[in-house]
Parts: structure tokens; C-alpha cells; sequence
């Protein structure tokens, strides 16, 4: 693999180039070829961690966050606070990697939809759910069954006590 020539960072032919090759040489592009929606996205494609050294400006564009974060959950972090509250970008993240719920909105941490994908993920990023999504029976058999440890976040003691919750956490011995 070449190494990325700096003299070259300005030039749109050979950054293409060099993405195409490996999505995080967009790192070394300049700040204008980092704006440059063809080339982020070509070094996201390549790459979906790229999404960190596109601009501030692409890093608020739906198409080129969501081309990464369906692929690399965890990518979100690197998304605009605006995309993080973003349902179709996030609800496709969390079906990655549920721990994204962490970096989503408030908002969002209180969608159903958002939040049980997460669960049926990564059980114990119940932690980050609202409380009222904590006290959700459907929510938090998928938290405990994919990771009984998600007991620990239950908001209400009423829902441990449920039999169905119950059987979960403590089956039956045959």
C-alpha cells in the first residue's frame, strides 16, 4: 500500500485515489477534499470508520452518516448532534451495535423502537434507556434475555417481581 504523499492532499484525483485504497486516508486530505461528499463517501465505503475525518459540515449530512453507522454502529459518535437525534440513522445503528444507544439523543433514548433494538443487541445498554423504557416489560425481557446482567438497570421492582421476568432470570430447574 502506497503511502499517502501530503504534497498531494489538495489534489481531488489523487485522494480519491488514495481512499479508494484505504477509506482513512481521508485523514490526510485537506480540509476542502474532506468536505468533498464524492470522496467521503467513496473512504466510507472503503471504510465506514472514515467517517471521522470528513468534515464538520458532511458529518450533519444523512446520506454520508448512515452510509457508515448501518455498517459500524458505533460510528454515530462521530455524527452531528442533530443526526444523533436522527430516528432512521440511529434505529439502523443500534441493530449494529446496541451500545450506540449511549451517544443517541435524550429523545431517542426514550423511543421504544430505538431502544428495544438496542436491547435485543447489547442487553445491558438498558442503562442508557429513559426510565420510563426501563420500566417497560417488553424492553426489558429483551435487555435480560440477552444479557441477564441487565437486571442491575430495571426501574421498577414491581417488573422483577413478574413471572415472565422471573423465568428469565431464574428458570426452572428440570
Amino acid at each position: 500500500m502506497e503511502e499517502f504523499n501530503l504534497n498531494e492532499a489538495n489534489n481531488k484525483e489523487y485522494v480519491l485515489k488514495m481512499v479508494q485504497e484505504n477509506g482513512k486516508n481521508l485523514e490526510f486530505a485537506s480540509d476542502n477534499l474532506k468536505d468533498n461528499k464524492e470522496i467521503a463517501m467513496l473512504a466510507i465505503k472503503q471504510n465506514p470508520v472514515a467517517l471521522e475525518f470528513v468534515s464538520n459540515n458532511l458529518k450533519n449530512d444523512k446520506e454520508v452518516v448512515s452510509e457508515s453507522v448501518k455498517k459500524v454502529g458505533w460510528t454515530a459518535c462521530y455524527a452531528s448532534e442533530k443526526l444523533r437525534d436522527n430516528k432512521d440513522i440511529m434505529l439502523s445503528g443500534v441493530k449494529v451495535d446496541g451500545q450506540i444507544l449511549y451517544y443517541a439523543s435524550k429523545e431517542l433514548r426514550d423511543d421504544k423502537d430505538v431502544v428495544y433494538e438496542a436491547v435485543k443487541n447489547k442487553g445491558l445498554i438498558l442503562k442508557y434507556a429513559s426510565n420510563r423504557l426501563r420500566k417497560d416489560k417488553d424492553i426489558v425481557l429483551a435487555a435480560i434475555t440477552q444479557d441477564k446482567r441487565a437486571k442491575e438497570y430495571i426501574s421498577s421492582n414491581d417488573l422483577i417481581k413478574d413471572a415472565d421476568i422471573q423465568n428469565i432470570l431464574n428458570p426452572p430447574q428440570n
